[in-house]
């Protein structure tokens, strides 16, 4: 009896280290590329920018305040976003600001410049 709960302990043990050295090979296995990465390699702001938004809320922020809201790698900073917006629209933008909404998407709130209209550039997506 004394033998059989030795013999136990023993396969708890290695049951233990097996789930440990499975876990460490898959930390090595599951090689996430962080954002920094992907922007040495080379910038595609089409892997930053997701899609845009087009509620009731972003038209009338669209006409009242010149801002356009899309939704944004989740990993992206604000700077990436703005470099991003830059490429593909290539129009000077006076701010950004992000937030994580409760369905864990990031949405990001591009304020153009004055020069630049941001219902031109909706009409151009096809959101208006």
């Amino acid at each position: 009896m004394v033998e059989e709960k030795k013999e136990g302990k023993e396969k708890i043990v290695n049951i233990k280290e097996k789930i440990k050295t499975e876990k460490e090979e898959g930390k090595k296995k599951s090689g996430k590329k962080e954002i920094k990465e992907l922007l040495k390699e080379e910038f595609d702001p089409y892997k930053i920018i997701k899609y845009p938004l087009s509620t009731e809320k972003v038209i009338r922020l669209m006409e009242s305040e010149n801002k356009l809201v899309f939704v944004v790698e989740r990993r992206a900073k604000k700077e990436d976003v703005k470099k991003a917006i830059k490429m593909i629209f290539k129009s000077d933008i006076d701010s950004v600001n992000v937030l994580i909404d409760r369905k864990g998407r990031k949405k990001a709130y591009v304020k153009f410049s004055k020069n630049v209209n941001a219902i031109d550039i909706a009409t151009n997506l096809g959101l208006m």
